[in-house]
């Protein structure tokens, strides 16, 4: 009884098995039919297979299937290069005249405005001009002012008058040339921005062209990158970035165009482009590389949903409901992700609604009956092809 028994479980195993690879494995069919299996085990062929074409097996009603439709698919071509961030001004500040440093008046780091001094040099001998030439330009005032009363009187030449005016003119060009080498003395900021570090102390001597501090206005990042010629005519100015600073992960920053260049480099077959972008909370820097990223868009094709996409020995496929019957369609793909993958066919249209359940039990012409779980919502796809630089 014990070998009965287990002879019958056995058994019970096997036609499970055959049942559930009749079921699951498309391949399946034609070889039954080819052995002569499929008559014995009561299963139905198509009309095509009968024919020789590419039929199926009916074991009773139509296959309950949901679908979805096809919609369109462009595929984008999405540029990513390697940049260096820049600010959007920056000076180097240097002394135009040498002198001992007397007072730093704003620290390293800070923010300083247009005009702001920065720090000081001796200016005692400066000074001293600065005040004797004052003196003699009150001198000559009275003198000419003195010449111009007799000269109404006709008791001076006009040769006299024009003398004492000339004097005056100069001794007013004496103070101003005066006024201007004591302003060498103090070395201010001529833009607003960030004070970078300051690389001389009080008690220095510094020289003509000595560099004091860097000052940038850091307020936008401007980003230097190149972009493959073949994208050249879709650069303009204006156009919408995307950049990552390459030490600061996770951040995403959206900006714009701000040139590009007239010349592609011979080399490398790319075009220089310089992206602008905003930096209000302050968290970049020049200097930094970035990573951006720029959209441009593609072609147009079908696209359909991921879970329609079946693979076999001849490569990828969908089922389409036509006349309430499934037929197989070969694709290619050629881009994919999460909500859509977007193919090319030549036997696929936008008329056709695609199987995304139910495709386990489809063979080719059979009967299908569409749930009402249909979806019908397809979006239009946006892919990517990325070509990094």
């Amino acid at each position: 009884m014990t070998f009965i028994r287990q002879t019958i479980l056995s058994l019970i195993a096997v036609a499970a098995a055959v049942f559930l690879w009749i079921t699951y494995v498309p391949a399946a069919m034609p070889w039954l039919e080819r052995v002569g299996l499929a008559d014995l085990l009561g299963i139905e062929a198509t009309a095509e297979l009968q024919d020789g074409g590419q039929g199926g097996f009916r074991r009773g009603g139509a296959t309950s299937v949901v679908v979805a439709e096809v919609t369109e698919g462009r595929i984008g071509d999405r540029i990513e290069a390697i940049g260096d961030g820049r600010a959007v001004r920056a000076v180097t500040l240097r002394s135009e005249v040498a002198g001992q440093v007397t007072e730093v008046i704003h620290s390293e780091n800070g923010y300083v405005e247009s005009g702001d001094t920065i720090l000081r040099l001796d200016s005692a001998a400066e000074r001293i001009a600065l005040e004797r030439a004052e003196i003699l330009l009150e001198d000559a005032q009275d003198e000419a002012d003195r010449l111009a009363q007799l000269g109404d009187t006709g008791a001076v030449t006009e040769v006299r008058l024009r003398e004492a005016q000339l004097g005056l003119r100069t001794a007013e060009l004496a103070v101003e040339q005066a006024q201007y080498d004591l302003g060498q003395r103090e070395i201010a900021s001529p833009i607003a921005g960030w004070l970078g570090v300051i690389d001389v102390a009080v008690g220095d001597r510094v020289s003509p062209q000595e560099t004091i501090a860097t000052i940038t206005d850091r307020s936008e990042i401007l980003i230097d990158f190149q972009v493959p010629e073949r994208v050249v005519s879709m650069v303009t100015v204006g156009k919408p970035i995307e950049a990552r600073p390459l030490g600061l992960s996770g951040l995403a920053l959206e900006g714009e165009v701000a040139a590009v260049d007239n010349v592609v480099d011979r080399g490398s077959r790319t075009l220089r482009v310089q992206g602008r972008i905003p930096n209000d909370d302050d968290r970049l820097r020049a200097g930094m590389a970035f990573s951006v990223a720029m959209e441009f868009p593609g072609e147009t094709l079908l696209a359909v949903d991921p879970l329609s996409v079946q693979w076999s020995s001849d490569g990828s496929y969908v089922w389409a409901v036509r006349d309430d019957k499934a037929v197989r369609v070969g694709v290619t793909i050629r881009q994919r992700n999460s909500e859509s993958v977007v193919v090319e066919s030549a036997d696929l249209t936008l008329d056709d609604a695609v199987v995304i359940e139910g495709v386990q039990n489809l063979r080719p012409g059979a009967d299908v009956s569409v749930s009402a779980g249909t979806r019908t919502d397809g979006a239009e796809a946006q892919m990517t092809n990325r070509a990094r630089l």
